[in-house]
């Protein structure tokens, strides 16, 4: 028994319309050997005739008649399968995008990411949860979109877009005396600080760079995210190295004063990290330009 494709259930339809092997052979631009030969491997498999020679051309038999309704639909079937695409028309959809965020990402790209969704995709939701050591899991397990911000972590096994680069830059009280873009090595170290031990970013790299260097600040307070670091700085005497868009953002806002840090601390980068079951997902991709279109190569 001969096996049956859609290209001789295409030429069975065509001649079935045409009445005709000529006509269908120039209609489906094969030649009439090739009809003959496809049908004659339909007769084969159904142990029909299918079709038999009159004066008013290729007659079908009745059981050609009752296939014909059913190639219809298998051939309609099959055009809608090969042009099937899945969209995502973000005026219209109210898709939950969940994403995870270290908490300066929070700060600095959040406000900017939710006023653009709001007119480009009204109905959509956004979802964020702190970046953590379950964060590359949850992108694999497609419980997460993305993940954004400073993560070493994720830099292997992910993809991954750089949105821009940073460096640290020291936050101290505007009242605070003998700080600024004088402030000395020797005068940084001496000085008492605060340091954020937020879990699942790559922000301890200042201690590390300090302890290659044979060196270490003395950290009076440490805290489990950055949210209430800005006014901490101004009503004390402590200081705080941060990333350079995180001061740029409070030092307007809050009296404080922002300077280089007086070492060499290496830049990091920040990105957009994405497991591969999502890179072709249009909603997903859709996301991740609409991020890029909004930070990429910023600061």
């Amino acid at each position: 028994m001969c096996e049956i494709d859609v290209k001789l259930l295409s030429v069975f339809a065509e001649t079935y319309k045409r009445s005709s092997v000529t006509q269908a052979a120039e209609e489906l631009g094969l030649s009439q050997s090739t009809i003959s030969f496809s049908l004659s491997k339909l007769r084969e498999h159904f142990r029909d005739p299918l079709f038999v020679r009159t004066p008013r051309g290729m007659e079908a038999t009745p059981f050609a008649v009752d296939l014909y309704e059913h190639v219809v639909d298998v051939l309609a079937s099959f055009r809608k399968l090969t042009s099937f695409q899945t969209t995502f028309d973000p005026m219209s959809e109210g898709k939950i995008f969940r994403i995870a965020m270290t908490d300066i990402s929070q700060i600095v790209m959040l406000p900017t990411l939710l006023n653009k969704l709001r007119d480009a995709a009204p109905k959509a939701r956004v979802q964020i949860c702190h970046i953590s050591a379950d964060t590359p899991q949850l992108l694999a397990k497609g419980e997460l979109e993305l993940a954004v911000g400073f993560m070493p972590q994720l830099e292997a096994g992910f993809y991954q877009q750089k949105f821009f680069q940073q460096r640290y830059v020291v936050l101290a009280s505007s009242n605070r005396r003998g700080v600024g873009a004088n402030m000395t090595l020797q005068s940084y170290l001496a000085a008492d600080h605060i340091a954020v031990t937020t879990s699942g970013t790559g922000h301890s790299i200042v201690d590390k760079v300090l302890r290659e260097k044979q060196l270490s600040r003395r950290i009076v307070l440490e805290l489990p995210n950055y949210l209430g670091l800005a006014d901490l700085v101004a009503q004390t005497d402590l200081l705080a190295t941060v990333p350079e868009k995180l001061g740029d953002l409070l030092s307007p806002t809050i009296p404080v004063v922002r300077f280089a840090a007086p070492f060499d601390a290496p830049n990091f980068d920040v990105k957009q990290h994405w497991h591969a079951r999502y890179h072709h997902d249009p909603a997903h991709r859709w996301l991740r330009n609409l991020l890029a279109e909004l930070f990429l190569d910023q600061g």
